[in-house]
C-alpha cells in the first residue's frame, strides 16, 4: 500500500549511491528510516497500511501472524525506536525502507522540488522530510512487514544526528598557528 509521510526525521539515508547490506552480496540497494511519533497521523497512517496488506497477504489467520511478527527486528521494518540505542529514536518508532539499486535511485527533491545531489549536502540525517513509501507483507520462507520507497522530499532542517551533514565552515574558529622544532 503506497502512503505519504509528512513532516518525518530522516535517519540512516543512503539516497545517492546504493550500498550492498551484506558487503558482497550483489544486492545493492537504496536506504532510509524515518522517526515516527506515536499517536501521529503518520503513525496512525503506517499502522493502518500495515493492518490492511496483512489482512490480504494472511487472510483470516491475518491478526495471529502479524501478532508475531511485529517487534521482531528481522521480520518487521516497523520498530518501536526504544529498543535501539541511536540519536533521536527514544520515545519514536522507526521504519526502516530499502529500494533495490535494479529500481532505480530514488527520486530526492527539494521543498521547492528542484532535483538534489549529493554535493547539496541535503536531506542528511535529522533533518525533515516528506516520503512517498510503501507498505507490504511477506509470505513465505521469510515472512514478514516490508517497506519501500521511492522518493523524498526535503522539508527542513533538524538537529543532525550522529553521522549527520558535513560541518561547514562557521563550524570551526581561526586558529593561530604554531611553529614547533621536530627532531
Amino acid at each position: 500500500m503506497d502512503i505519504k509521510l509528512k513532516n518525518v526525521r530522516l535517519s540512516f539515508p543512503d539516497l545517492f549511491v546504493a550500498k550492498e547490506f551484506k558487503p558482497g552480496d550483489g544486492k545493492p540497494r537504496y536506504s532510509a528510516t524515518f522517526l515516527i511519533e506515536p499517536g501521529s497521523e503518520n503513525d496512525k497512517i503506517i499502522r493502518e497500511a500495515i493492518n490492511a496488506e496483512a489482512k490480504e497477504t494472511w487472510g483470516e489467520k491475518w491478526q495471529k501472524v502479524l501478532a508475531g511478527i511485529m517487534g521482531q527486528k528481522n521480520q518487521c521494518a516497523y520498530l518501536d525506536g526504544n529498543t535501539k540505542s541511536y540519536d533521536g529514536y527514544e520515545n519514536m518508532w522507526s521504519l526502516s525502507c530499502h529500494r533495490a539499486a535494479k529500481q532505480g535511485r530514488p527520486t530526492v527533491v527539494d521543498a521547492d522540488r528542484t532535483p538534489l545531489s549529493q554535493d547539496d549536502g541535503k536531506p542528511y540525517a535529522g533533518c525533515y522530510v516528506y516520503a512517498n513509501v510503501s507498505i507490504y507483507c511477506q509470505k513465505g520462507e521469510n515472512p514478514g512487514v516490508r517497506a519501500s520507497f521511492a522518493g523524498i522530499q526535503f522539508f527542513r532542517n533538524g538537529e543532525p544526528l550522529s553521522g549527520g551533514k558535513a560541518s561547514s565552515i562557521d563550524d570551526f574558529e581561526e586558529l593561530e598557528t604554531v611553529e614547533e622544532d621536530f627532531v
